[in-house]
């Protein structure tokens, strides 16, 4: 979406069919009604791309005017800013293939321009944001929220370990932390029992045996429900709210739900293929893959963009809980895709676009922070099964 001014300042731009815009393409929709306010977004081309986007998949508007002059959300892509108490940090999106494949400069070296876009979203009243809640009910200082978002990541960055068993690990002991009451346990107590708690979880989760229990049956049901949405590619222009578009996704959603016959045609690279064959293709994850969904879930602790305000407002347990699903979401759909390549190994390139697939909708999709999709992940976690998945999709 863009602000009005936006649109001005485009249309001065004068853009014509020597720019590589054909006449006939528009550069604005106007959405919504007078009832609920009306928005305007930049046109799509036929594949879902920006109209301002090239054949190399780069933006006109910054080639021919510079990046200044881009709307707002284009220049804040790929980052992302969320509160932490009185100060701001700063996530990345996976959606962006240049961040999955870690190219382009360090955050570290970008410092004084992220502070320019930072002036830029955040309101000059702002005057600090509250921590998110720990879990219902429960809401620890900025202090000791930070500590164990940093807890988690100390679990992350363990490098002897694959990043299935150090989110099994994370896990394990956050469930403690979910049992506990706070009301003795804080500053260097909770750095205290976080530390107990992290030598614990590698006693009790040294790896993943090949011979752990499977999900239960209607924890399978809960998933591929969860992960065909994560394998969408929505954008503004494509999703389809006519009676039409909603009896597609009802069939979709049943055919995951049944989870045997063929699976639904979603989009280019995820073909209508038999469910049957996800379970020929391997999937075991390059030193590559490893890194890079362990820079994934970092990332994404470190930029607060988990919980709270950078995920739909949720606690940090339920929020880490929805982030690690994501881990056998990548890699159920990295399957579908080899399947649908006629392959029955995952590349690293499968992995790769699944990541970002998934990063496309996770904590921008409304449909993941409202109920259903929330409750079937709480069920996941309440019957044992998300850490199943963890070991064995």
């Amino acid at each position: 979406m863009i602000t009005p001014e936006e649109k001005s300042r485009i249309e001065g731009q004068n853009w014509t069919p020597a720019d590589g815009i054909p006449a006939s393409q528009p550069l604005f929709v106007e959405e919504g009604s007078w009832l609920q306010g009306k928005q305007i977004r930049l046109s799509h081309q036929a594949d879902g791309a920006c109209v301002f986007l090239n054949e190399q998949g780069l933006c006109r508007i910054h080639a021919k005017f510079g990046e200044s002059a881009k709307p707002l959300a284009c220049r804040i892509y790929p980052y992302a800013f969320h509160p932490l108490e009185k100060q701001l940090t700063v996530s990345l999106r996976f959606s962006c293939p240049s961040v999955a494949a870690n190219r382009g400069k360090s955050l570290i070296s970008q410092k004084q321009d992220l502070r320019q876009l930072a002036q830029l979203v955040v309101p000059e009243s702002y005057q600090g944001a509250p921590p998110p809640l720990l879990k219902p009910q429960t809401r620890l200082n900025w202090s000791d929220t930070v500590q164990i978002v940093e807890s988690l990541d100390r679990t992350l960055s363990e490098e002897e370990a694959p990043v299935t068993v150090k989110l099994t690990r994370a896990l394990f002991w956050l469930d403690l932390i979910a049992q506990s009451k706070f009301t003795k346990i804080q500053g260097e107590r909770l750095e205290e029992l976080l530390e107990l708690l992290r030598d614990a979880s590698r006693v009790e989760v040294p790896d993943l045996k090949a011979a752990s229990p499977a999900p239960t049956r209607i924890g399978m049901v809960q998933f591929r429900l969860l992960a065909g949405l994560y394998a969408r590619k929505d954008t503004a222009s494509s999703i389809d709210t006519s009676f039409r578009g909603r009896w597609r996704q009802l069939r979709h959603a049943t055919r995951l739900a049944r989870g045997t016959g063929m699976l639904p045609a979603l989009h280019a690279g995820l073909l209508e293929i038999p469910f049957s064959a996800l379970d020929q293709v391997r999937c075991e994850l390059t030193t590559e893959s490893e890194e890079m969904l362990t820079r994934y879930f970092r990332v994404k602790l470190q930029g607060m963009h988990f919980c709270g305000a950078g995920y739909y407002h949720i606690p940090v347990i339920e929020g880490f809980q929805a982030l690690a699903l994501t881990s056998p979401v990548v890699r159920w759909i990295s399957r579908w895709l080899a399947a649908s390549a006629s392959r029955v190994n995952v590349t690293h390139e499968d992995v790769l676009t699944a990541l970002t697939l998934v990063d496309h909708q996770h904590a921008y999709h409304p449909a993941l922070g409202q109920w259903p999709a929330r409750r079937r992940v709480k069920n996941l976690v309440a019957n044992g099964d998300l850490q199943k998945l963890i070991a064995r999709i």
